[in-house]
């Protein structure tokens, strides 16, 4: 087992793409976070104020359950956490993945995707779920960054 962990949820597949070169570029171990239930295109329709998204979103402590738990993070000393940006904070999913282990010690290393978005109101949003961790803000990865560029980032932490 690695001792960093790349945690990462992507309802289309932006987020993944980067989690991965992410993962693949320190050697680190990679966890998706997987709804019970995928999200649809209609699901994503940040416009439709009855799509599943915004009524999500709108709700504070609602937790979609997840397909599958982490288990234990014992082994991992840095966790980076990356996320699509939705109503400019993290997608309820990533307060379920805290939720479900026990993150007390452990560094996290925020990044996420979005197409205007930054992760200003992430943290305070994510530290009740995540107590005794360290949320750090890392960085918005947007486009297509190298491998090289991912591990230089990475290793500033």
């Amino acid at each position: 087992m690695s001792k960093i962990l790349v945690a990462y949820f992507s309802a289309q597949g932006t987020t993944a793409k980067v989690a991965k070169n992410l993962s693949d570029a320190i050697g680190a171990d990679i966890f998706e976070i997987k709804p019970e239930t995928e999200y649809t295109r209609k699901d994503l329709d940040w416009q439709d104020k009855t799509s599943r998204t915004t009524k999500e979103m709108n709700d504070k402590k609602f937790r979609p359950a997840m397909a599958k738990k982490i288990g234990s993070v014992d082994g991992y000393e840095k966790i980076f956490l990356g996320f699509p940006i939705w109503w400019y904070t993290a997608p309820r999913i990533i307060n379920t993945f805290l939720e479900s282990a026990d993150f007390t010690g452990k560094k996290i290393i925020l990044f996420a995707t979005s197409g205007g978005s930054g992760l200003q109101n992430v943290p305070a949003d994510l530290e009740d779920s995540c107590p005794g961790a360290t949320l750090v803000t890392g960085k918005m990865l947007n486009g297509n960054p190298s491998k090289d560029n991912l591990k230089s980032w990475a290793e500033t932490f």
